[in-house]
């Protein structure tokens, strides 16, 4: 009775397809944790900051422009940090260089040590990302500012936080149900920024700027996955 016997590659592919196979569940258990981390969808996210920074003052009390410090918003997918600079434009300290007085709003405040390096040392504030998504996720913030979705349908009322907190998932059901449905997040263009800014009635009013707008939300896979 004649044996069969494998070939030898038979046992290198069965090495390869075992490492293979380990190598992809990796991959698939890496992407579930990113997705599913707290500090990507947990509502209350809320890290600490090198800088107490305040937007209830900044943006509220001062009614300083969102885009005053995320200059890129409007023009590309991701909203800039503001670079140092910005901070020193009011918050410099009194010292003077290269033939400018920097500001001097709080300029010896101690909280505002680290703006005061940076600007000395070139170095970035390290900032801490409240808003996060995976790097699978594609999002482009121009895409929604220029479509009239306002800072606050993501953000919340960042106007009214002394520290900056999530209070959306961020999940993928959450952007699909606004895709399915954009109207109540739509308005005019021009006060996507004006945090306040509330209509009667969110869906009527906002069926009128998805028709002005021409929105038409994709819900395909490849719109958030490319």
């Amino acid at each position: 009775m004649q044996t069969f016997v494998f070939p030898n590659w038979v046992n290198r592919f069965t090495v390869v397809s075992i490492v293979g196979g380990l190598a992809v569940a990796g991959y698939l258990a890496t992407c579930l944790f990113g997705a599913i981390h707290p500090e990507i969808i947990n509502v209350g996210h809320q890290p600490k900051q090198p800088v107490p920074f305040s937007h209830r003052i900044h943006a509220g009390q001062l009614k300083l422009d969102c885009r005053y410090c995320h200059n890129t918003v409007e023009k590309t997918g991701f909203a800039a940090v503001p670079a140092t600079a910005t901070c020193g434009n009011c918050h410099g300290g009194n010292r003077v260089k290269e033939g400018a007085t920097l500001g001097i709003v709080k300029g010896d405040s101690p909280l505002l040590e680290p703006v005061r390096v940076s600007l000395e040392t070139k170095n970035p504030v390290l900032w801490e990302k409240v808003h996060d998504v995976p790097d699978f996720v594609y999002f482009n913030h121009s895409a929604h500012i220029n479509r009239g979705v306002s800072c606050v349908s993501c953000h919340g009322r960042i106007d009214t936080m002394e520290v900056v907190t999530q209070v959306e998932p961020l999940s993928m059901k959450w952007c699909l149900d606004c895709h399915r449905n954009p109207a109540p997040h739509i308005r005019d263009p021009q006060l996507v920024t004006a945090l306040d800014f509330k209509p009667e009635d969110p869906q009527a009013y906002g069926e009128e700027w998805v028709k002005k707008l021409g929105i038409k939300p994709n819900v395909s896979c490849s719109t958030c996955h490319r």
